[in-house]
């Protein structure tokens, strides 16, 4: 099938599809196929990660509605959907990114007055190559947030990175409230998952195990690793049991809730690990 034709189909499914959604408001906005990134492009699968942040939102907020809520790389707003349903009555949403392109889209697409976007101006290598080369803060204010959310972003920062940013994460969040972290957790779960794979074919997921195996340093560190086939290292990187134990000691958070991803090999909540933080 050709990706022209692809678009098509899709487009016409998603206007058909819109009419008989009933009880699940917030997918309506799910956006066409030349606009879903994220290593997601199937609208099924988008579907799915979309419901399953919503159930982990909903478990990780002591309150329901009228939330404030920031989510680091918003790239084209899957999470923005996950979190729709609880930032009504009196809360927001920010999405911050280092893509002005997902920015201007999201901007355009999410038009309820409680969605808010910013282009956050600071250099990735894979993502925002020519931006700024330095650590800035988040432009949002102190202990303000009830939820930082982050699907796969630090899986995109080197050490020093992840280390400032994930300071900034218990900056913003008021006392007591937590934090979704998304990540490539190289701990025991993974070791024993190397030995599970048959000529680098994934048993759970399409792609090629082999993908996934985190043998060599990122910028000369021992615990934030990259793959061999990375271009730069930002593009994967798995962090150790001891760089998350540096994470978490450095930033003052506390690990809650630690849900397995299946790309180590195993059934899952979702491909990556999630991890549930807490100030």
């Amino acid at each position: 099938m050709t990706s022209s034709f692809f678009s098509y189909i899709d487009k016409v499914f998603r206007k058909t599809d819109r009419e008989h959604v009933l009880r699940t408001k917030n997918i309506k906005l799910i956006p066409g196929l030349s606009d879903r990134r994220g290593g997601k492009l199937s609208y099924a699968e988008w579907a799915h990660v979309i419901g399953i942040f919503q159930t982990i939102i909903y478990q990780s907020l002591e309150n329901k509605t009228g939330n404030n809520i920031l989510d680091i790389g918003c790239g084209t707003g899957l999470l923005a959907m996950s979190s729709q349903p609880f930032i009504y009555a009196g809360g927001t949403y920010t999405g911050i990114d280092v893509m002005a392109k997902e920015v201007a889209f999201c901007k355009q697409h999410y038009t309820d007055k409680e969605f808010n976007f910013v282009h956050f101006d600071v250099a990735n290598p894979t993502y925002a190559e020519n931006q700024l080369k330095e650590h800035k803060p988040w432009p949002v204010s102190d202990e303000s947030q009830d939820l930082v959310t982050a699907l796969s972003v630090w899986t995109h920062l080197d050490e020093n990175d992840a280390l400032f940013y994930f300071k900034e994460i218990y900056r913003v969040l008021k006392a007591g409230q937590k934090a979704i972290v998304t990540f490539f957790y190289l701990n025991q779960d993974y070791k024993d998952s190397l030995a599970k794979r048959e000529d680098g074919v994934a048993r759970f997921h399409s792609t090629a195990q082999k993908a996934w195996i985190f043998d060599k340093e990122s910028y000369g560190s021992k615990n934030w690793l990259t793959t061999n086939w990375t271009k730069y290292p930002e593009d994967a990187i798995g962090v150790t049991a001891e760089g998350m134990d540096l994470l978490i000691k450095e930033s003052g958070l506390k690990l809650l809730k630690y849900y397995p991803g299946n790309w180590k090999e195993a059934p899952g909540v979702y491909f990556q690990d999630v991890l549930i933080f807490q100030k």
